[in-house]
């Protein structure tokens, strides 16, 4: 099977190209490059996929010729990004995701994998959302989600299926890591300054999952008979793994001894989800997954000892989005547009 990831210079996709190739798919990445500057630690990876480096609105149909599948993981990837310039996030996100998956299907591509997030259920503490549930979503980000599902969904027919991956909110350790999500980033604070200060009462509720679970999700997407997978939606994580993120901190609070955790007032973020998994875990051959945030804080508690990572590279630019992009942006590296100057 020959499969085109793009954003393999991310935070999932440097952990999901690898671990695709050990599991004997033949990978190809492509990626811009706007993160390739940050690499926290070795992991011992040996064999990376080679890559095509050209942005996601530029793919042409001959960049697609000969694969089998793409994943799609290549976007504007959270809420503060969104906010930074909402009509660049749609021209990529939404415009920029469909021109791809058009041109896949043009190029003979039988599976379009795409990354999308439990984020579009957005807010409402009424049960636990499926696949099913109404959309809610509460940010660009969020809405460009629902708009690609929306649109590749269309695509759909005999000869091209797409696949939607409603991943959980993601945590774990990569070479190129982000400390701009919730799980990493409360370990971030609790190894660098001992103290986890919470602005908010840390109600509301989030599903959490590994970067290992995420990159199993696809490789069993990859892997499954067409009448399984063909143009559906499937939330990845475990139903056990959804949290308050009070229960966050504090699962990060015991890892790291001697930290203190600390909550305030209610706080402005609206957005509280709690989210099913069955269907992923039921009728995905071969999926489970086999982290929970407990390991999860354990892993990174064990990369930071090993790197004595400090606070000047927790808080620096190249494992934080938003800032990365507005050195790039003001260092005129890019243009307003997000192209390569």
């Amino acid at each position: 099977m020959n499969v085109l990831v793009t954003g393999t210079d991310g935070y999932i996709g440097s952990a999901m190209g690898p671990y695709l190739l050990k599991n004997g798919i033949n990978i190809t990445g492509l990626d811009t490059g706007f993160y390739r500057s940050g690499w926290l630690f070795h992991n011992g990876v040996k064999v990376y996929p080679s890559y095509i480096n050209k942005d996601l609105r530029d793919v042409s149909l001959e960049d697609l010729q000969g694969f089998d599948a793409v994943i799609h993981l290549a976007e504007l990837s959270n809420d503060p990004l969104g906010k930074l310039n909402p009509e660049i996030t749609w021209k990529i996100n939404h415009e920029g995701s469909v021109h791809l998956a058009k041109a896949a299907k043009k190029a003979g591509v039988k599976r379009f994998v795409y990354a999308s997030s439990c984020s579009v259920y957005g807010m409402g503490d009424d049960g636990y959302k499926t696949e099913e549930s109404e959309t809610n979503p509460q940010t660009t980000y969020a809405r460009c989600k629902v708009r690609v599902e929306q649109d590749v969904s269309e695509l759909a027919d005999a000869s091209f299926s797409p696949v939607f991956l409603r991943n959980a909110t993601a945590y774990g350790a990569s070479p190129r890591m982000r400390f701009d999500i919730v799980l990493n980033n409360l370990s971030g604070l609790a190894w660098t300054t001992g103290v986890i200060e919470m602005i908010s009462d840390g109600m509301p509720w989030r599903p959490l999952v590994h970067i290992g679970d995420i990159s199993k999700a696809f490789k069993c997407i990859l892997e499954a008979p067409r009448d399984v997978i063909h143009n559906q939606i499937f939330n990845v994580g475990d139903t056990g793994q959804n949290f308050r993120v009070r229960e966050i901190a504090e699962i990060v609070g015991k890892t790291f001894s001697g930290c203190k955790t600390t909550f305030g007032d209610s706080g402005g973020d609206s957005r509280s989800y709690r989210v099913s998994f069955d269907k992923i875990n039921s009728r995905l051959p071969g999926f489970s997954c086999d982290y929970t945030a407990e390991k999860g804080a354990e892993e990174l508690h064990e990369v930071f000892k090993k790197i004595d990572m400090d606070e000047e590279t927790f808080n620096g630019r190249d494992y934080t989005r938003l800032k990365q992009l507005k050195y790039l942006l003001e260092s005129k590296q890019l243009n307003e547009d997000l192209y390569w100057a």
